[in-house]
């Protein structure tokens, strides 16, 4: 039943996407409300959801949408603004954590500190799917699309060992927790594996395609299945699949400089469905708890949008030369979405059965559901207003 409810809705956005494509109504806000709705209508299974299943079709949206962004990041322009990635990925993340958890125990003092670390590491990285429309627009300077489009690619590999390290702590004889290990599985393997895969799979491809060995019409398989390959690489040495699938799309280009293309074909015919059916189901998980919610959710999700977000992002691109309007539209434009969600997903699955569960749930869902529809509304009106800001002769 859920299945077809979800191919019809998809054979009818499709029908006026081009339509759709000209209004501030984005396909993610369309599928999220539309998996509110859906629930109320039929409430599967009294409620219960299958959370393994929906995270794994997660990780694997992801991790496709990051491979695709990184594999046509072009490597000379990143190389000349590698500073503003370093800033953002280095103060401007560590800032954000920070921020994110004082206002979690600010607005919701029964967390722990670790708790409250936990929801604030969680909400941390940006979305690079609802980021697309800031990414692809010519409108927006490059150097300042290619920078968050490489900090949406990493920072949410970045999170997860915080998280780890804060779920260890908040419960209490659970493990011995060490920081310095998880950054090490976590980033330093994240980035061996994605190396490995994108140099290795980018030299075979082009053996192949060279040498006419490989048919044109499995080339474009042949470039996804590398993203897949992090993921299952990743899971048995500890490592972040997220930051492996980034990292290998930098890297096949070293030897196969068409994998963008490649890769983007797939994503919008294919990977495209398994994003929104992520928006579908986050939509019903939505609607599950709809008589949970309270103010306390969407005052956080406000200042975790807003303060926690802009603030670090402010300090940590002073001296960049950026004017005051253009740090103000990359610190407003950090949409969280998919990788929240997995990392919310991947945090239920430590069974810890911490006692702030329901609150960092509501408060991630809250947070998700308010960044889709407010960054997902302001795109194409803070394009066009950087666009004219930029145009606009500056006074002697």
């Amino acid at each position: 039943m859920l299945l077809a409810v979800f191919i019809g809705l998809l054979f009818a956005y499709s029908l006026v996407s081009a339509r759709l494509e000209k209004t501030v109504v984005t396909a993610p806000i369309i599928f999220t409300l539309a998996g509110i709705a859906v629930f109320f209508r039929i409430q599967p299974a009294a409620g219960r959801m299958d959370t393994g299943a929906f995270l794994s079709l997660a990780e694997i949206g992801l991790v496709l949408l990051l491979f695709t962004d990184a594999s046509r990041t072009d490597l000379r322009v990143l190389r000349n603004i590698r500073e503003l990635p370093a800033r953002l990925l280095s103060a401007g993340m560590l800032l954000t954590i920070l921020l994110g958890a004082l206002a979690a125990k600010l607005v919701f003092p029964q967390l722990t500190i670790w708790e409250a670390g936990i929801l604030s590491a969680i909400l941390a990285p940006t979305d690079a799917g609802l980021g697309q429309i800031i990414v692809n627009s010519p409108l927006v300077p490059m150097r300042v699309r290619q920078a968050l489009n490489v900090e949406a690619g990493l920072n949410d590999g970045l999170s997860v060992p915080f998280m780890l390290f804060f779920i260890a702590m908040a419960a209490a004889g659970a493990g011995d927790a060490s920081f310095a290990r998880f950054i090490g599985e976590q980033l330093g393997l994240g980035l061996l594996v994605g190396a490995g895969v994108g140099l290795i799979g980018g030299w075979l491809l082009a053996v192949a395609r060279r040498t006419e060995w490989m048919s044109e019409s499995f080339l474009q398989l042949a470039v996804v299945a590398l993203p897949v390959f992090c993921l299952l690489f990743s899971e048995p040495l500890g490592a972040s699949p997220f930051i492996a699938a980034f990292v290998a799309g930098l890297f096949v280009q070293v030897s196969f400089k068409h994998a963008g293309k490649h890769s983007v074909e797939f994503t919008e015919e294919w990977g495209q469905i398994i994003n929104l059916s992520v928006f579908f189901l986050f939509g019903m998980m939505v609607g599950r708890e709809y008589g949970g919610f309270g103010a306390a959710p969407f005052i956080y999700a406000l200042l975790s949008l807003t303060i926690v977000r802009m603030l670090p992002v402010a300090v940590s691109l002073a001296g960049s030369g950026l004017d005051k309007c253009t740090v103000v539209f990359m610190g407003w434009f950090g949409p969280r979405g998919l990788a929240s969600i997995v990392l919310g997903l991947v945090y239920l699955e430590q069974e810890k059965h911490l006692p702030g569960e329901q609150v960092t749930r509501l408060a991630v869902m809250a947070t998700v559901l308010l960044s889709i529809i407010a960054h997902g509304l302001s795109a194409s009106p803070g394009i066009r207003l950087l666009s004219m800001r930029n145009q606009t002769p500056k006074s002697p």
